[in-house]
């Protein structure tokens, strides 16, 4: 053994360790690894930021990008609305969840996919009767085998294919991985579905309930397109049943009607006065096509022409130019004793023309007020929701004393928006399907259409990077091109295959695919990948077979991290909603990699053979 070879080795060694003690987060441990490599000259320090233009980097960063468009937009709420049987048994209901989990996670970022699908997951428990954690786990696992279905599915499926392309292969295309990938996923979700999630343990949720703001009443205008136009208002609270919603008012031909009758027909232009949670608003939004935005002016109240006049020329005033020129968000705000809009409406405060913001929806404690929503006087307890650029927000709480609440995800869903999303990611997916562009240049130039077209606002688009993994693969991939350089790939390569697997090539890649998984279990996947696709390329060198075999099965066995939850962040976020201890993954993780294990390797042996 060489110097340099005991230098990687012991720097390596270093990390694994690191990984596993926990104290530091990911990203610092291996820009750590990536500094000791240069200074001990094993990666010259002219290349030591090359990874930061590697194409799985690039392209990891624009994938994170297009699926934040999908999830402002509210595409994938439209889409989980659409997929998910309200009435489904147990296990069409849990089969449908993660069904969908998976087949988001394919063409999206599976943490974001996760992250989307918990609310759901937890509403879909609670109705099943079953803990939170029951359906969390399965969903977790379902988008964790879903992003082993595409290239772009999970970062350690770019990085296999980079390193393919660097040792003169080419790059493996958006759906190479299907083949294995959709096979596994099915049979995967099928296990779990089947029998499998009653290996999960029962706990109460470690977390908390979260903050409650009560229900809001807002005012929903419905236009002419709306397919709540000829609905009953008993109809239209039928198919919303479900959030809790229920209309309290209805606002027709200026004359407001409180508590109407549920056989009264809704008309365009009728504006219907609804008592929801905040987050019950969406879907009747969605569901209905109507909309929480200032109705046109015939159809306000008669009272409000002095607010008219000044909506009139709000197109001139600053707040409004601003709101137009930048981010638009929703925030909940609450009205402390002593503000300076208590006893005010938002009519009097001017709201829009002075701050730029619309007043949506209005939360108060103890009883509904009976005026239009614009002219309701403000108490302090009252939680407000606005809408406005975030500059206007700030200014509106440093001005009046009022205070946010804890962040919460408030999306209103817009069709139009969402179809722009849903065509960008397609483009690009198509892109690289039939090979006009690199991965990295066709994501790459839909994040640019995406920042064109807003449904990624240029400000979000670095927020919605996640740096810690784009700093933890540029740091790394030099150090596993230094594995390469010094022979230390081939030498853990001849020992893996002459000691473990005793020149056998099937065994060689049962032992490559396998120890994967521990490290995926153990240390973040990508940096598995990266560390192991040199020393699969080593072993089917020295076995002189196709190294696609070992590629794949790296790619397989980083995607398989079920015994731990540190493995993959989507098993981290269920830790506290789903009540888990860290010993609890690996009841049901252990039985999936089992079978994972004993279905892709003769899979591998047919779709990629030796």
């Amino acid at each position: 053994m060489t110097t340099d070879q005991m230098l990687i080795f012991s720097i390596l060694g270093a990390t694994m360790g690191l990984f596993l003690w926990g104290r530091f987060r990911h990203d610092v441990v291996a820009l750590a690894a990536l500094m000791a490599s240069v200074i001990a000259g094993l990666v010259p320090a002219g290349a030591a930021f090359a990874g930061f233009g590697h194409p799985a980097v690039i392209t990891v960063a624009c994938v994170l990008i297009l699926s934040q468009g999908l999830q402002n937009t509210g595409a994938v709420d439209w889409l989980a609305r659409s997929a998910l049987p309200r009435d489904a048994g147990r296990t069409t209901g849990m089969l449908a969840l993660m069904g969908l989990g998976a087949a988001l996670s394919g063409f999206m970022n599976n943490v974001g996919a996760m992250a989307l699908l918990m609310p759901v997951a937890v509403q879909l428990a609670d109705r099943l009767d079953l803990s939170p954690g029951q359906v969390l786990m399965p969903l977790a696992f379902g988008t964790i085998l879903g992003g082993m279905t595409t290239l772009i599915g999970t970062p350690p499926n770019l990085i296999v294919s980079g390193f393919r392309a660097e040792a003169g292969l080419g790059h493996f295309s958006m759906f190479d991985f299907a083949p294995i990938g959709v096979t596994m996923a099915v049979i995967g979700v099928i296990f779990i579905v089947a029998a499998g999630w009653r290996l999960v343990p029962v706990r109460a949720s470690a977390a908390g309930e979260g903050f409650d703001t009560g229900a809001y009443l807002s005012e929903l205008y419905v236009p002419e397109k709306s397919k709540a136009v000829g609905l009953t208002l008993r109809g239209f609270e039928r198919e919303i049943e479900d959030s809790g919603a229920q209309i309290v008012g209805l606002v027709r031909n200026r004359v407001r009607m409180t508590a109407p009758h549920g056989g009264r027909r809704i008309r365009a232009g009728d504006i219907l006065v609804v008592e929801a949670e905040v987050d019950a608003l969406a879907e009747a939004l969605s569901v209905f096509g109507i909309e929480m935005v200032d109705p046109p002016a015939e159809a306000q109240d008669g009272d409000e022409d002095g607010d008219e006049a000044d909506r009139g020329t709000a197109e001139d005033e600053a707040g409004h130019a601003h709101a137009e020129s930048e981010d638009i968000v929703l925030r909940e705000l609450a009205v402390l004793p002593g503000s300076t809009i208590a006893g005010r409406s938002a009519r009097d405060m001017k709201l829009r023309t002075r701050y730029g913001l619309n007043l949506l929806a209005l939360s108060r404690a103890g009883h509904q007020p009976r005026a239009r929503l614009r002219t309701v006087k403000l108490k302090s307890g009252d939680l407000l929701l606005v809408e406005g650029a975030s500059d206007a927000v700030t200014g509106f709480i440093n001005d009046t004393g009022c205070v946010p609440l804890g962040a919460r995800d408030l999306r209103i869903p817009d069709k139009r928006m969402a179809a722009v999303a849903g065509a960008i990611m397609l483009g690009a997916i198509g892109i690289v399907t039939f090979g006009l562009l690199p991965a990295a240049v066709a994501f790459a130039l839909g994040v640019l259409v995406s920042m064109v077209a807003r449904t990624v606002p240029p400000r979000q688009v670095y927020t919605a990077i996640d740096w810690p993994v784009i700093v933890l693969l540029a740091a790394l991939i030099p150090v596993a091109g230094a594995m390469q350089g010094t022979g230390a790939a081939d030498m853990l390569a001849r020992v893996l295959v002459d000691i473990i697997a005793m020149g056998n090539p099937v065994a060689a890649l049962v032992v490559v695919l396998v120890t994967t998984m521990f490290l995926s279990d153990v240390m973040n996947n990508a940096a598995t990948a990266a560390v192991l696709c040199p020393v699969a390329l080593g072993i089917s060198q020295t076995l002189g077979v196709n190294p696609d075999s070992f590629l794949m099965a790296v790619a397989i066995g980083a995607s398989c991290a079920f015994l731990t939850p540190i493995g993959h962040q989507n098993n981290t976020l269920i830790l506290g909603p789903g009540g888990f201890r860290f010993g609890d993954y690996w009841r049901l993780g252990l039985p999936l990699e089992v079978l994972i294990v004993t279905v892709s390797v003769p899979l591998l042996l047919v779709v990629w053979p030796l």
